[in-house]
């Protein structure tokens, strides 16, 4: 003897008030967007394209203009380009040996605030200790002061070191912004690294410095990446140290050298770009290099697992 299944109920459906039954309304794609609706898009897009990219393509060609076509009130974009700013540039000022300077400045900052940077940040992130919490408010304390209140303590700390037109000072006075920001953010970043991956390194009998060295390291690449291009361009691009700390011409970095080329009742404006353009090239270097990491590491300590 067998027996039929029940029936199975049929799937309610919503009715609105007038009882007749309703289709859950799909949302709109972009085939469903309007002719019009589609041309303002992409007209707002290639605008804003164009507002971002006008400004360096007018450096660029500025940098390649000759010196009586930008100092002319008549506005043209090409006339007569030449590299002769290029090669006055490289081959006549101190160009050279402030981007050594500058390059030794910024890349022993990045390493050096990579380096504190997390392993400050991986020890709040996992360890509590005494002084614990005076250490998170003087990294986030110590952001909240700007440039110009520092440079007077923080000179007159250099003088009583020796180290006023040093290239290591101004080091020191860059790690003063750079680690504080990056131990921070660093902390949020090993947050998210889960705790089990610690333990399972002390089970296989790795020390502390171990654990963080083998296994939280190779895991972190995104958050180190975003914490050296930060350190980096921290360097690269900053102005009132250097020209508070750097007097000597040999000592310039690149931010106090640029300075050389306004003069009292005019600038160069043809050295000024074809320095900024020369200048821009370690910098997209560097992007380049770390790029595929910055989205990560820049969004992976906004929540915690």
């Amino acid at each position: 003897m067998t027996t039929a299944n029940p029936a199975v109920p049929p799937t309610p459906t919503s009715t609105p008030a007038s009882g007749a039954p309703t289709r859950a309304r799909r949302p709109r794609g972009r085939s469903s967007r309007g002719p019009l609706a589609s041309a303002a898009l992409h007209l707002t897009l290639i605008a804003a394209c164009l507002v971002s990219v006008f400004p360096i393509a007018w450096l660029i060609l500025t940098s390649i203009k000759p010196r009586d076509a930008w100092q002319s009130s008549t506005v043209e974009l090409f006339n007569s380009p030449t590299p002769a700013n290029y090669a006055q540039v490289l081959g006549e000022t101190g160009f050279l040996r402030w981007l050594a300077n500058s390059l030794i400045v910024s890349a022993l900052t990045t390493v050096i605030s990579v380096i504190i940077s997390a392993g400050t940040g991986y020890a709040i992130s996992r360890f509590r200790f005494p002084g614990f919490r005076s250490i998170m408010w003087m990294l986030l304390i110590t952001q909240m002061f700007p440039v110009a209140i520092l440079i007077v303590p923080i000179y007159n700390l250099m003088a009583g070191l020796g180290l006023i037109n040093q290239l290591p000072g101004l080091v020191i006075a860059y790690l003063t912004s750079a680690v504080p920001f990056c131990a921070w953010m660093l902390k949020g970043y090993f947050d998210t690294v889960p705790v089990s991956i610690d333990e399972a390194g002390r089970v296989d009998g790795l020390t502390p410095f171990g654990t963080f060295w083998r296994l939280i390291l190779p895991l972190s690449k995104p958050g180190l990446a975003v914490a050296a291009f930060y350190s980096f361009l921290t360097a690269w691009a900053e102005v009132a140290y250097a020209t508070a700390f750097m007097t000597g011409d040999d000592k310039y970095t690149l931010a106090v050298g640029l300075a050389q080329f306004v003069g009292q009742h005019k600038a160069e404006w043809g050295l000024l770009t074809a320095s900024s353009v020369l200048i821009a090239v370690p910098a997209a270097i560097v992007f380049l290099l770390v790029q595929r990491h910055l989205v990560t590491g820049l969004t992976a300590g906004a929540t915690k697992s």
